[in-house]
């Protein structure tokens, strides 16, 4: 009687460990959407994360805010190579710039989905002059490379001075270069 007992152990203990499997599987699968798409709500009109992050007004804003402030921002990333390249030509020709760097920021992922809700463009960088977007690196090299970049530098130039050093570029404009 008592290796019946056992086997009847041995045969319903699998039957519980498969049924903790799937238990598991579906509290993981459950936490990984509520992450994914249950974790923002609405509070007072605006979508605010749960995990303490920007909502997607407050990025627009932000975005807003940074480009009114400063003669050129470039949202970039570390690594993309077109962020290399406009950065180069605002250097050779002494613009200061602000750069906000998507790939360090702690709401980067949101700010680029707010800069490709305002450009129509999701690529980066995102480069703006006087308040206006005037596209990517590539664009950015163009319109140097047309004699258009300083023209537009110099409408503003009196807000560059007045720029942080933080994030920025080479220094104060010089049309000289």
């Amino acid at each position: 009687m008592d290796v019946k007992m056992c086997n009847a152990n041995v045969i319903f203990r699998p039957a519980v460990v498969v049924q903790l499997d799937i238990v598991l599987i579906l509290l993981i699968n459950l936490q990984v959407v509520s992450s994914c798409y249950i974790s923002t709500f609405r509070r007072m009109g605006n979508y605010t994360s749960s995990t303490g992050g920007l909502s997607s007004t407050a990025c627009v804003q932000y975005v807003q805010e940074v480009v009114s402030q400063n003669c050129v921002v470039i949202f970039s990333k570390t690594t993309c190579p077109y962020c290399k390249m406009a950065k180069n030509v605002f250097n050779e020709i002494g613009a200061t710039y602000k750069v906000i760097e998507l790939d360090e920021h702690t709401d980067g992922r949101r700010l680029q989905e707010a800069l490709a809700q305002m450009t129509g463009a999701r690529t980066v960088p995102r480069v703006f002059i006087n308040g206006n977007c005037i596209g990517g690196g590539s664009d950015t090299k163009q319109l140097h490379q047309q004699g258009k970049l300083v023209p537009l530098i110099e409408q503003c130039a009196s807000c560059c001075a007045a720029t942080s050093s933080e994030g920025s570029g080479s220094g104060q404009f010089e049309s000289a270069k």
